[in-house]
């Protein structure tokens, strides 16, 4: 069995169903269910005996020593994580909580279970903390790519609590022994996610006949990555990394924010025409986010030297099948879709104004 924390969030949700359509290997999924944290996701797990679900906070102590001391993982796949940037930025102490006071929590309580397994388990046993490509902070234009040993410059609350987080996973490698792993991955989308984050708003917005708000200019430059595929390196980075080594994963799809709305408004004029005319008439430009970042890339060489990954999916491939899924599954959204949803967006874009 492993323990997956985070598993009904977005990449963490995707990575359990990934696991469990191709491996019978149990799962412990430990994941507080937060406002993004959703089990429809797993509707199709129910009553599955591979997946045992705990709702429940990596911040209790006495609670994850109990699911270790019972369930005997031989993994950790840690996942949980505030992750939406914007809200770090409203309300940091959340993400300062789950992100660093979370993971001090798992590392404590794996070293400690770790040291009561035989030898045999000891050295079988692994931390794998999934991390952003967001901690190594903004790239200029013709900066080279993130690679593993990019220096951290975090500069929002959100990646700075995650790079905070790495820190902490690298010390108890060299410090108490633990056998950790780290990921670093870009911008993930893909089916099931939240729709606060660029993509599903966009397509959830459109849909709607409601603005499609681009911060700035919407030339700030993401690598976007189909959920999938990193669900298929984690299980590479699972399986065959180093212990102590950190992979950066990426998709090699660098595009400015820009161009996915228009790609996106495309997908639906093709896909789910609307009467007015182009999805493309609802972008407004709104006041940009503060600290906002300008490009990411990521140098994703290394996991493939080492680990032989590669994804699977092209920008085209992946976009398609992620707006086909949110025009398949309106009820997932609507559901996911809840006041304090609604609340958040009205929030966060109103003081920004729709622009032009």
């Amino acid at each position: 069995m492993i323990l997956v924390t985070g598993g009904a969030g977005f990449i963490g949700a995707n990575f359990v169903l990934d696991w469990l359509a191709g491996n019978d290997e149990p799962i412990l999924n430990l994941d507080l269910l937060t406002y993004a944290g959703n089990l429809e996701t797993l509707a199709s797990l129910s009553g599955d005996p591979r997946h045992v679900f705990v709702q429940g906070d990596i911040c209790d102590r006495a609670l994850v020593d109990r699911l270790l001391a019972t369930h005997r993982p031989r993994a950790i796949v840690h996942f949980a994580a505030e992750s939406h940037v914007d809200r770090s930025i409203h309300g940091p102490g959340d993400f300062v909580r789950t992100n660093v006071e979370g993971t001090f929590t798992l590392l404590e309580a794996a070293r400690a279970y770790r040291a009561g397994l035989d030898a045999a388990g000891q050295d079988a046993f692994r931390f794998l903390h999934i991390s952003t490509d967001e901690v190594y902070g903004s790239l200029g234009a013709g900066d080279p790519a993130f690679a593993e040993t990019k220096t951290y410059e975090p500069n929002s609350p959100y990646s700075a609590s995650k790079a905070a987080s790495d820190h902490l996973v690298r010390a108890w490698h060299h410090t108490y022994g633990l056998p950790v792993l780290t990921t670093n991955c870009s911008n993930n989308y893909g089916p099931r996610q939240f729709p606060e984050k660029l993509i599903p708003l966009m397509i959830v917005n459109a849909l709607a006949d409601k603005p499609l708000p681009v911060y700035g200019d919407g030339l700030n430059v993401r690598d976007w990555l189909y959920v999938s595929d990193h669900c298929a390196a984690i299980r590479e980075v699972l399986a065959r990394g180093t212990p102590g080594e950190t992979y950066n994963v990426g998709g090699w799809n660098e595009k400015a924010n820009i161009d996915i709305v228009h790609t996106v408004c495309a997908l639906l004029d093709e896909l789910r025409p609307s009467a007015p005319g182009s999805h493309a008439r609802l972008i407004r430009y709104v006041a940009d986010r503060p600290g906002h970042d300008r490009r990411y890339a990521i140098d994703a060489r290394k996991i493939e030297r080492e680990l032989g990954w590669r994804p699977a999916e092209t920008f085209e491939s992946g976009i398609r099948k992620t707006v086909q899924w949110y025009l398949d599954n309106s009820q997932w959204v609507a559901d996911v879709q809840s006041g304090a949803y609604r609340e958040w967006v009205a929030a966060n874009y109103a003081a920004r104004g729709q622009g032009t």
